[in-house]
């Protein structure tokens, strides 16, 4: 099997041709960098989102947890992931608390 290469500056990507958008993963991130989006073309009216893409601890939860290998997370030699931050656990708190999707409202704290 050929090892997956990161596009350029990419902690983690999806490939939405496989993702059935079941949000396990968005369960599993605890950095917030996942939500669901609005997607009329999916089989269940929504879509894997990579919102904060530079909030990435890198900690593969996300694809640890994907049952159709969908998401993909950088190799540590390839991308410098950041460090869990409080902004980013109140962001994954409030994804969580509004059933997987980032609130339309939502601001980031400084």
């Amino acid at each position: 099997m050929a090892v997956m290469t990161a596009p350029e500056n990419t902690p983690v990507w999806v490939n939405t041709a496989r993702c059935k958008a079941c949000d396990i993963c968005v369960d599993a991130c605890p950095a917030g960098v996942l939500s669901m989006k609005a997607d009329a073309s999916s089989t269940l009216g929504a879509m894997i989102d990579i919102i904060a893409p530079d909030s990435c601890i890198g900690c593969n939860e996300c694809e640890l947890s994907c049952p159709d290998f969908a998401i993909y997370v950088a190799e540590k030699s390839e991308f410098k992931f950041a460090k869990l931050s409080d902004s980013a656990k109140a962001r994954q708190e409030a994804i969580m608390n509004n059933g997987y999707r980032l609130p339309a409202d939502y601001e980031e704290a400084n």
